[in-house]
């Protein structure tokens, strides 16, 4: 049974868990074990355990979650984890509902109101022999409510530096309308990447693998341009000889395909 809005009027509480898992790699190169040490620790001071828990604090705010407890841990030498538990559903931002249509970005959330739980991990990692390095952030928002954490992916996106993004959207369990009848799903969802911008979608090529059956949704996505000067980490590209740069180049595109494909295509 819906409502006069189109909603499902239900009994009781919306039991329906919805699981979005966020997975950000940027890939960079540093030449020197100096250069990679640097690299590292910016890294780790740029995405602290204190700016991901304001990343996960504009989450709640979106979906419209109170936050119950914070807990938080920076690791030595590097990385580290966030873990939110959340509760029964605050106001979310004006305006944001289940619709097949991107979430806000950052710069228009601008409150920071307290279902589930959320976690952030971060994976500072090295190649030991072609001077690669790549930073991995993991998010996970498990919700139980009105919202899906889907309208957090937007913001997520242009809060991170992504060379490359995978996402997991999975629906479990059911509900029950006012007439008893089990809702598996109570939202139109065909592709994850509806709910992502226009102008993000352009800038990276993005392929699906759907389970519609089971309310299973995964895509993938990766930049389409690349510039190498946005890879150098304290070096410029005018600083290399030719050769280093066609080699520096090739190393880079290799890691970031075998990242998007998940398997060792060159090596």
């Amino acid at each position: 049974m819906t409502n006069s809005n189109g909603n499902i009027r239900l009994h009781g509480f919306n039991n329906l868990t919805k699981t979005l898992s966020f997975n950000i790699y940027d890939v960079c190169y540093a030449r020197s074990e100096e250069q990679i040490k640097d690299y590292m620790e910016y890294i780790d001071e740029a995405y602290n355990s204190d700016r991901l828990t304001q990343i996960l604090r504009d989450v709640a705010s979106i979906i419209g979650a109170n936050i119950l407890n914070v807990a938080k841990a920076d690791y030595e030498p590097l990385g580290a984890s966030v873990t939110i538990l959340i509760s029964e559903e605050a106001p979310a931002i004006p305006g944001v509902t289940n619709a097949e249509s991107p979430g806000p970005t950052p710069e228009t959330v601008v409150a920071h109101l307290d279902k589930s739980h959320m976690t952030v991990h971060t994976y500072p990692e090295n190649h030991p022999d072609f001077g690669i390095s790549t930073f991995r952030v993991d998010i996970d928002v498990s919700t139980c409510g009105k919202i899906s954490p889907l309208k957090a992916l937007n913001f997520l996106i242009h809060s991170f530096e992504s060379d490359i993004v995978s996402m997991d959207y999975r629906v479990r369990g059911f509900t029950r309308d006012t007439s008893g009848t089990k809702h598996y799903i109570d939202h139109e969802i065909t592709s994850i990447q509806n709910f992502i911008d226009n102008e993000t979608k352009e800038k990276y090529r993005m392929v699906d693998v759907n389970i519609y059956e089971e309310n299973i949704f995964h895509t993938k996505m990766m930049l389409k341009e690349f510039d190498l000067e946005n890879y150098l980490f304290d070096i410029s590209a005018d600083d290399l000889e030719i050769e280093q740069m066609i080699s520096i180049e090739e190393r880079l595109r290799e890691e970031i395909e075998e990242i998007f494909y998940s398997r060792n295509i060159y090596r």
